[in-house]
C-alpha cells in the first residue's frame, strides 16, 4: 500500500462585506460623534467641584443670663429688628439702677464744687479789694506820723539848745522831749500797721490759688459725671442686650438656643442666612486661560436635575484653594510633584430673588462657562 498524501480541505472564509461596511460606519460615527462633541464644547468649561454659597451671620449674646423666651424655630423668615430671644433682664435692671444712682451723686459733688468755685472766687475778689484799702490806709496814716515825728524830733532838739541857754524853762523843755517820742512811738505803731496791711494784702492774693483748687476739684468732678454717665450707658447697653436682636432680613438656621438655658456670652445660638446665594466653582488652572468676568454660565443643581440657572462670572479669588489652606504647601522643601491647582471662582445668578428660594448654602452644582465675549 503506498503512501499517498491525503487531500486537504481548503478552508474557505465566506466573505461578508456588509460587516466591514458596518464597522467603518460606526468608526465614522464615534470619530463624528467625538469631534461634534468637541466641537460642542471647545467653547465651554465645567467643573464638578462647585457649591452654593450665601452669607451667613451668626447671633451670639452679648451678655449671659437665663434664656426666659425664645421667639423663632428653625428655618423660620425674620426681619431686622426681631426679637429672636430673650435673656433675664433682672440683673441688669438693678445695674442700671445703680449707675443712675452713681450719675445723680456725681452731679451733685460737681455742683457743690462749681458752687465753691464761685463763692471762693467773689470772696477772693473782695478780700483782695478790702485789704489793699486798709494798706492804702495804713500807708497815710504812716506818712502822717512820719511827718509828726520829723516835727516833735526838731522841736525837741531845737528847744534842747533853747534850754542850755536858759531861754526856756525845764518844763517846756521836757514837754518838747516826751512830744518827741510820743511822735516816734505814733509812727512805729503806723510802720507795724502797714506791714499788718501788706502782710492781709499778701494772703488775700493767695485767693486765686484758692481758686485754681477749687477749679481742679470742680474738673475732677466734671470727670466723675462724664465716668457714671459713661456707665450708665453701658449698663442700658447691656440691658438692651438682653434682647437678641436680628441684624438682617433671613431665615433661621442651626437655632441653639432653648428656654431655660443659661448662656454665656460669645457662643452663637443661631444663625441667619441672608441674601441671594452664590456659587463657588473650583475650576483647574488650565481652565481659566480664556475665562474673563461677565461671561454667561449655565448652572445645573443636583438638588433639581432638569433645571439650569442662568448666571454670569463675577471675579476670580487672587489666589488658589491650596495657597488659603489651614497648611500651604510649601514647595522649596523636599521633593516636588506638580499637582493642578484649582482657583476658586464666584459666579452671580441672573435669576430673580423668588426662583433662587431653594437654594442652600452646600448644595453641589456642575456649572458651564460659555468661553465667549462678557456679556456683562
Amino acid at each position: 500500500m503506498s503512501d499517498q498524501p491525503l487531500p486537504t480541505e481548503t478552508a474557505t472564509t465566506p466573505q461578508r462585506p456588509w460587516l466591514r461596511k458596518a464597522a467603518l460606519a460606526a468608526a465614522v460615527a464615534v470619530g463624528l460623534g467625538f469631534l461634534g462633541l468637541w466641537f460642542a464644547t471647545r467653547n465651554q468649561e465645567t467643573t464638578d467641584d462647585a457649591f452654593i454659597e450665601a452669607n451667613i451671620v451668626q447671633i451670639s449674646p452679648h451678655v449671659g443670663g437665663y434664656v426666659i423666651r425664645v421667639l423663632v424655630n428653625d428655618n423660620q423668615w425674620v426681619k431686622p429688628g426681631d426679637v429672636l430671644a430673650e435673656i433675664d433682664p433682672k440683673d441688669y435692671e438693678l445695674r442700671v439702677q445703680q449707675a443712675e444712682a452713681a450719675l445723680a451723686a456725681s452731679q451733685a459733688r460737681h455742683g457743690a464744687a462749681h458752687q465753691d468755685v464761685s463763692v471762693v472766687s467773689t470772696t477772693s475778689q473782695a478780700l483782695i479789694e478790702q485789704a489793699q484799702g486798709a494798706l492804702e490806709s495804713a500807708r497815710a496814716l504812716r506818712t502822717q506820723a512820719q511827718a509828726q515825728a520829723r516835727l516833735a524830733h526838731a522841736d525837741a532838739v531845737r528847744y534842747q539848745a533853747l534850754y542850755q541857754k536858759d531861754e526856756v524853762s525845764r518844763q517846756r523843755f521836757d514837754q518838747m522831749v516826751t512830744a518827741d517820742q510820743a511822735a516816734a512811738a505814733q509812727l512805729s505803731s503806723a510802720e507795724a500797721q502797714v506791714a499788718q496791711a501788706e502782710a492781709r494784702v499778701a494772703e488775700a492774693r493767695s485767693g486765686p490759688r484758692q481758686v485754681a483748687l477749687k477749679q481742679a476739684q470742680e474738673q475732677s468732678g466734671l470727670a466723675s459725671v462724664e465716668e457714671a454717665r459713661a456707665a450708665l450707658e453701658e449698663a442700658r447697653r447691656d440691658l438692651g442686650y438682653t434682647h437678641l436682636v436680628a441684624p438682617v432680613e433671613g431665615r433661621v438656621a442651626r437655632r441653639s438656643i432653648f428656654q431655660g438655658q443659661l448662656l454665656q456670652s460669645g457662643p452663637a445660638v443661631m444663625a441667619i442666612v441672608y441674601g441671594n446665594p452664590w456659587v463657588v466653582a473650583n475650576f483647574k488652572e488650565t481652565q481659566l486661560r480664556r475665562m474673563q468676568v461677565g461671561q454667561s454660565v449655565e448652572v445645573k443643581v443636583d438638588a433639581f436635575p432638569g433645571r439650569v440657572f442662568k448666571a454670569h462670572v463675577d471675579s476670580f479669588q487672587p489666589g488658589t484653594g491650596a495657597r488659603f489652606s489651614l497648611l500651604p504647601p510649601e514647595n522649596a522643601s523636599g521633593n516636588f510633584v506638580k499637582v493642578v491647582q484649582r482657583l476658586p471662582v464666584k459666579i452671580i445668578f441672573d435669576e430673580k430673588p423668588d426662583a433662587l428660594s431653594r437654594l442652600a448654602p452646600g448644595m453641589s452644582v456642575e456649572p458651564k462657562v460659555i468661553l465667549t465675549e462678557s456679556t456683562h
